[in-house]
């Protein structure tokens, strides 16, 4: 069963006093959330990377808590599937219920931040009518961790994606189009936020398809290191029932960034 913990150092501590170390520690999600929401277009450097006009205000997509995964778990890339995308980000995590309070309020209701890895299956990028249940909402899609930080600034912080060691993602806090306060007090006018909710507001550009035995690592300057390793599926999607893994000109032009020869045939909603 999980337990609670704290960090010092390299080391975490057992409310009855025991000491684990970090790396030999098995972790679970920090946070028992009651839903995840997403925003979808919120990095400066994402929207230039599509050359897409936002709207006044940010849009959202919905994960099913059946996605959440931890520090150091496995991301399934399931058979047949070939294009599944890292999105470093920063998670908010509610504090007490929220609705109908305004951005300035919003702090007193925030519990914390960490950090996580929205994952996305772009393969099914044709299907669910743009709601992305299945592109965003896979099994082990959506990596929480390693730990809560209750005392964090979201101002001018540093985000870094690296897979297998390498920078394939630098970005900065400030550049976010509709800051954290913006989005809980946002979503919260008609959906009431729950202890432990989690909002993930938004990934800098280039994001990229990985690899089975690719290690991920999404790293926020105050809130640590998230690492993933993924791993190829042992259950083949069915291929008697539903839409198929397609790469699509949508499919291919999302996983690739944008950097593609169909610009301008479609203008599909992206996260």
């Amino acid at each position: 069963m999980p337990t609670t913990v704290t960090r010092d150092g390299d080391v975490l501590i057992v409310p009855d006093g025991r000491t684990l170390p970090i790396d030999a520690s098995v972790h679970a999600s920090p946070v028992e959330p009651t839903k995840i929401i997403c925003v979808h277009l919120n990095y400066e450097s994402r929207r230039a990377e599509f050359q897409v006009k936002l709207g006044e205000a940010p849009t959202y997509f919905h994960k099913p808590i059946s996605a959440l995964n931890a520090h150091g778990g496995e991301v399934v890339r399931p058979p047949r599937c070939r294009f599944l995308n890292y999105e470093g980000e920063i998670a908010i995590v509610i504090g007490r219920q929220a609705k109908h309070i305004g951005p300035d309020d919003v702090g007193s209701f925030i519990r914390g931040f960490t950090i996580a890895n929205d994952f996305g299956l772009h393969d099914f990028r044709d299907t669910d009518a743009g709601s992305m249940l299945r592109v965003k909402g896979s099994d082990t899609l959506c990596p929480l961790g390693p730990g809560l930080v209750d005392d964090w600034d979201f101002h001018d912080k540093t985000i870094e994606t690296r897979v297998n060691g390498a920078t394939a993602q630098a970005g900065n806090t400030d550049e976010m189009i509709w800051d954290m306060h913006y989005l809980v007090a946002d979503i919260a006018r008609t959906i009431t936020l729950e202890p432990g909710d989690v909002i993930l507001s938004g990934t800098p550009a280039h994001s990229r398809p990985v690899e089975p035995g690719d290690v991920v690592e999404v790293e926020v300057e105050g809130l640590g290191t998230l690492r993933n390793t993924i791993v190829e599926g042992d259950v083949p999607v069915r291929e008697d029932v539903g839409a198929q893994p397609s790469a699509s000109e949508e499919v291919v032009s999302t996983a690739l960034g944008g950097d593609w020869e169909f610009r301008g045939v479609r203008a599909p909603h992206r996260g």
